[in-house]
């Protein structure tokens, strides 16, 4: 679908020379840029539905701040439309009344452009329809004069095809997740999955997934602002990866943006949880994982799994969890990785170490051969220790010239 473009309308504030006209001239320029179109689009319609879910991506999505869904809901970010939410727990509307809207999008009857976001799995209804039951419902319908619930993913199936974009929020939903995993009974899978590769929603996207168990908020919000500009033609197309995730969210490992990634580097290793080291001797994945909550945090940049002292259990992963699994073990790539680090870093920490003593000394304490401070004893550098500083300090001003040398 070709981009619209806003019309822009040029606003000129009347002369502010008399003070006395100061507050209506306020009110006018006001009033002339809340008339300026910042998009074909008002308000667009959010259809939030529930598979087989522990309403954990709700919980997370609501502590979101850049941008929060107040911001969202409220319609105060420049050129993106006011968000109706219809969200089964946070709606005020309930029963047929709350189920009414839902039926309308359905069927093409709504006014508004409309996402469907799916959290939980999608579970396979035909296996519980095999015995007269059903995995997750959302309203009802009447059967033979007795009412029976909807099945969740009808409703997926029916919405998803005048939706203006599909969004899989939380790991469940993208990948299957939990539910889906080794020995289940319903037959669960992620939304890409259900609907099938071929899937374009009337803007032609095909499904945007946010992983994460739970996702991070701010990632989704952000995601859906992205979204909502591009619906506007104010944007260009959020850049996402063969997989669709938000590139610029999930191009880069835990282990990179870690706060503990200079222990591996050094090859020192946590022993015990608790230990201040890197954490991937005791059931760390985070080398291999795509996931940015170490470097924005679980809730309004604080937390995040390795920040806090918990190894990467690689949640939000397609292979999660049986591929991680058991937990809080060494994982079997370790063997050949951080046995590798530990040579190297024995190495990078002794003369790193060798460096920090003597840059912890100034140039007067040199001279004196003497560190005036009453906290502790402070040795000094014995021949060795100068001997190899000499040598050391040759080879590291090869091709170069030393700091504070003339």
């Amino acid at each position: 679908m070709k981009a619209v473009e806003a019309p822009v309308r040029e606003v000129v504030a009347p002369p502010l020379s008399n003070p006395d006209t100061i507050d209506f001239n306020r009110l006018l320029v006001q009033d002339q840029l809340a008339a300026i179109s910042l998009g074909p689009h008002k308000e667009v319609h959010a259809f939030w539905l529930a598979g087989m879910s522990c309403d954990g991506c709700s919980v997370a999505v609501v502590g979101a701040t850049q941008p929060s869904v107040e911001m969202l809901l409220h319609g105060t970010i420049p050129g993106v439309p006011k968000i109706i939410l219809h969200h089964p727990v946070l709606s005020v509307e309930a029963g047929e009344n709350f189920v009414r809207e839902f039926e309308r999008a359905a069927n093409g009857d709504l006014e508004a452009p409309f996402v469907v976001i799916f959290e939980g799995s999608v579970a396979d209804e035909s296996i519980s329809a095999s015995t007269g039951g059903y995995w997750s419902g959302f309203g009802v319908r009447d059967v033979d004069g007795v009412p029976q619930p909807i099945p969740t993913a009808e409703w997926l199936k029916s919405m998803s095809e005048k939706a203006a974009a599909v969004i899989a929020i939380g790991t469940c939903a993208t990948w299957g997740g939990v539910p889906a995993a080794f020995g289940n009974v319903t037959g669960s899978m992620g939304v890409m999955d259900f609907l099938g590769d071929d899937y374009r929603s009337a803007l032609g996207l095909p499904v945007v997934n946010i992983p994460g168990c739970s996702p991070v908020g701010d990632n989704f919000t952000e995601t859906v602002a992205a979204v909502l500009l591009f619906l506007q033609g104010l944007g260009p197309l959020p850049e996402f990866d063969e997989l669709g995730r938000p590139a610029w969210l999930f191009d880069e490992t835990v282990h990179r943006g870690c706060t503990r990634a200079g222990f591996y580097e050094e090859g020192t290793f946590a022993q015990n949880y608790g230990d201040k080291e890197c954490l991937v001797e005791i059931g760390c994945w985070g080398p291999v994982v795509q996931c940015n909550i170490n470097k924005r945090g679980a809730i309004n940049h604080l937390g995040g799994c390795m920040n806090v002292g918990a190894p990467c259990i690689g949640c939000t992963m397609p292979n999660f969890p049986d591929g991680f699994a058991p937990f809080y073990q060494r994982p079997p790539g370790t063997l050949v990785s951080s046995t590798t680090s530990k040579t190297n870093g024995f190495i990078i920490r002794t003369l790193r170490s060798h460096t920090r003593f003597f840059q912890n000394r100034s140039r007067n304490w040199i001279a004196k051969g003497h560190v005036p401070s009453g906290w502790g004893h402070t040795r000094e550098p014995n021949v060795i220790d100068k001997f190899g500083h000499y040598f050391y300090q040759k080879l590291q001003a090869m091709g170069g010239k030393m700091p504070g040398k003339a």
